[in-house]
């Protein structure tokens, strides 16, 4: 059991990766982009706390599910309960996306925990959103900036590797 600040969750997102997944939004962002589509998250004292196996509880009940993403607000200002939740969800065959405003390179250089969340994702969509290079054409990213990222693929070949759609 671990607890996690949250803004909210939708239990059938289409739009948050590829497939019907479940999307947990954290609260808390420091990057406060211009545009935010979730502004409501940045604040790290709003929001609410949850327990992550109650989440894992209410995931695995829709059986429709081909994944979770993780959105924000920030989620790696959160990493170690989304670290452990990642990890069930993978032994569920789960896949698990996650948004980012970081980049993966500063991931990568960031503390134990991040790399520890990182290492544990299937996919990350990185970079912050930079509404002056909005659109709307773009598959699950709202600015031409973010990348769609193989976290393992790029882990093991040791250079990015983005994400075939």
């Amino acid at each position: 059991m671990a607890s996690i600040k949250l803004a909210g969750t939708v239990n059938d997102s289409i739009v948050d990766g590829e497939g019907y997944r479940f999307t947990i939004f954290t609260q808390g962002c420091p990057h406060n982009c211009i545009g935010c589509h979730n502004p409501q998250t940045h604040d790290f004292n709003g929001g609410y706390l949850a327990d992550t196996d109650e989440l894992l509880n209410e995931i695995l009940k829709n059986t429709l599910l081909e994944g979770v993403t993780f959105s924000g607000g920030e989620p790696f200002c959160q990493p170690k309960p989304l670290t452990d939740l990642a990890k069930k969800l993978h032994q569920n065959n789960l896949t698990v996306w996650c948004y980012t405003g970081y980049t993966m390179e500063q991931l990568l250089k960031g503390t134990a925990e991040q790399v520890e969340l990182l290492r544990e994702l299937d996919v990350l969509v990185d970079g912050p959103y930079e509404e002056w290079k909005r659109d709307i054409s773009l598959n699950f990213r709202g600015s031409s900036n973010q990348r769609i990222i193989d976290v393992q693929k790029s882990l093991r070949n040791d250079k990015i590797t983005l994400y075939a759609l």
